[in-house]
């Protein structure tokens, strides 16, 4: 694999530096930088502008145990039981425990989630044993969240953003130790050096390497492929999340249908009106990969809808204003008509490994957010859990990194340069003379990664997958702009995806084989692990015992 995806040079780059460099600016990136900012300088680089994220797109809420009914034990029993046997305990609990106190704070940042009768209202969703979700604006949670932490983090004097900024790749000195970043300034075409004594990833998911997602068209799995290219870990990386509605119209973007619908009251149903799920425990409510299956299964006999009705004509337009309005400029009006609905791509499980404070296998390289993996999502992400893991581990990187920020500031002579090795074309190890197009190429990873490395799987898909993704991988993709460089990421990450697919036989969570059917605990109860040699997959038992 390629260490670096463009022929840069280290002469005539303009170069900036800060105490803490963070990449994104979701709802891990700006709270961590917002806390930072209390002590140190720190640059946010984002690549579109600072709004534009997963966070942002965000509909049911943050799950969080603060009801007098409810307690951070039955949220982590929650947790575990969704994961399919691969959480680790110790991180969950961190999660549940710590995760109330950072709501707080966030609410203290501006954050204004839904009330009732003065009372934060809470709703329920999948695989949830209690009502523990909070909201904003009925059905624009993640909305409220970013448009607060943005303005919080606009007030800081200690906190400087670039918008439409791409991480390229990430930056060492000669000891191995991250120490920037490059990257390309999407206004001025040229290339950036970013130095920092910290750099943090919370570039988010992935979802675009596969035809139909949730995510927006953000989501190419940068920081994974740059931490991957540096020589990070990536965990877990073969449990994709599909979310189990959908919006299914021709032409029309896959819009997530929160699950909080199902979670007020309404149906799943066939063509013939029947509600399938009935004979599933937690029906419609089940978790996300047993709903997802579901649907699938029965989309083989035709289309299936969520009826929204059960809910109620006044609920539906409380507590789902952007969705009904959304739906309504498509053509469909939830108040009278079953919505037709899908699976579509939405988390990554897994991502750059970390421990439970967010520090990865490189000196000084922190990760957090859906670009991280800790073991607290384990094989399926318990629904509403991602904005407070975002948070939580946030807030643990600012308390871990407080006392390694001391020493001076990197200097652009300290970046190693790779000599000869960065003279190579991109690819650098084939030799291939043959050219990619990258629009088209990205089109294929996606149809392919879709049809053999999806919902279902077997082996005999997921080795043309990877075959294929492998020979990609060897051509000579021409990189020259950020399309390019996300359709490079794309085939990184989506290579990682298959073969870890493809070694794990077994089903567990998001990752369910038509030909290795049954969860195996005595086998493949453990954690895969990929390096960028050959992407080669080894394994590591699920730690952090409660």
């Amino acid at each position: 694999m390629r260490r670096y995806l463009y022929t840069w040079s280290k002469l005539g780059l303009k170069v900036f530096d800060s105490d803490v460099l963070i990449l994104g600016s979701g709802i891990a990136g700006l709270y961590t930088a917002i806390k930072v900012s209390e002590h140190s300088q720190v640059t946010v680089l984002t690549k579109k502008t600072i709004e534009v994220s997963n966070t942002e797109q965000a509909q049911g809420g943050i799950a969080v145990a603060i009801d007098i009914a409810d307690s951070p034990s039955l949220h982590f029993e929650d947790t575990l039981r969704a994961g399919a046997g691969l959480c680790d305990p110790l991180t969950v609990r961190i999660l549940v425990e710590e995760g109330p106190a950072c709501v707080e704070e966030l609410m203290g940042m501006g954050a204004q989630f839904d009330r009732l009768d003065g009372e934060l209202a809470l709703t329920r969703e999948g695989a949830h044993s209690q009502r523990r979700i909070l909201h904003a604006l009925g059905d624009a949670t993640g909305w409220e969240i970013e448009r607060a932490l943005v303005a919080k983090a606009k007030e800081s004097a200690n906190v400087t953003v670039g918008e439409g900024h791409f991480v390229v790749d990430l930056l060492e000195n000669h000891q191995g130790d991250i120490i920037g970043a490059l990257v390309l300034n999407e206004e001025t075409g040229e290339f950036e050096g970013h130095l920092a004594k910290a750099v943090v990833l919370a570039t988010g998911g992935l979802g675009q390497v596969y035809r139909y997602t949730t995510n927006p068209s953000v989501a190419t799995g940068d920081g994974m492929a740059a931490a991957l290219r540096a020589g990070a870990d990536l965990m877990d990386m073969e449990f994709v999340q599909f979310h189990p509605t959908a919006l299914l119209i021709p032409e029309a973007p896959r819009f997530l249908i929160s699950e909080a619908v199902r979670g007020e009251g309404a149906h799943l149903i066939n063509s013939a009106g029947i509600r399938f799920m009935e004979n599933v425990p937690g029906k419609e409510l089940a978790p996300r990969d047993i709903v997802a299956r579901a649907i699938w299964q029965e989309m083989k006999q035709g289309p299936v809808y969520l009826d929204f009705r059960p809910i109620g004509q006044e609920r539906i337009l409380e507590r789902f204003p952007t969705i009904y309005k959304t739906c309504l400029n498509y053509g469909m009006d939830v108040l009278i008509t079953p919505l037709p609905v899908a699976p579509a791509a939405h988390y990554m499980m897994g991502g750059i490994a970390t421990n439970s404070d967010g520090e990865t296998s490189l000196p000084h390289l922190y990760a957090a957010g859906e670009c991280a993996c800790n073991g607290v999502h384990g094989a399926n992400r318990l629904a509403s859990n991602s904005l407070l893991e975002g948070l939580v581990f946030g807030a643990r990187i600012v308390e871990k990194m407080r006392d390694k920020i001391e020493a001076k500031r990197p200097s652009w002579k300290e970046v190693h340069s790779p000599g000869e090795d960065l003279v190579r074309t991109v690819t650098g190890i084939s030799g291939s003379v043959k050219q990619l197009d990258g629009h088209c190429l990205r089109k294929q990873i996606q149809d392919l990664m879709w049809d053999n490395v999806g919902i279902i799987r077997d082996g005999v898909g997921l080795k043309k997958a990877t075959e294929l993704l492998l020979a990609w991988e060897r051509d000579d993709l021409a990189t020259c702009c950020v399309d390019d460089f996300e359709t490079a990421n794309i085939l990184t990450v989506g290579t990682v995806i298959a073969k870890a697919a493809l070694d794990r036989e077994e089903s567990r969570g998001g990752h369910f084989r038509s030909d290795y059917p049954l969860r195996l605990d005595e086998l493949w109860q453990k954690h895969s692990l990929q390096r960028k040699e050959g992407y080669h997959v080894c394994y590591i038992p699920v730690s952090g015992a409660d």
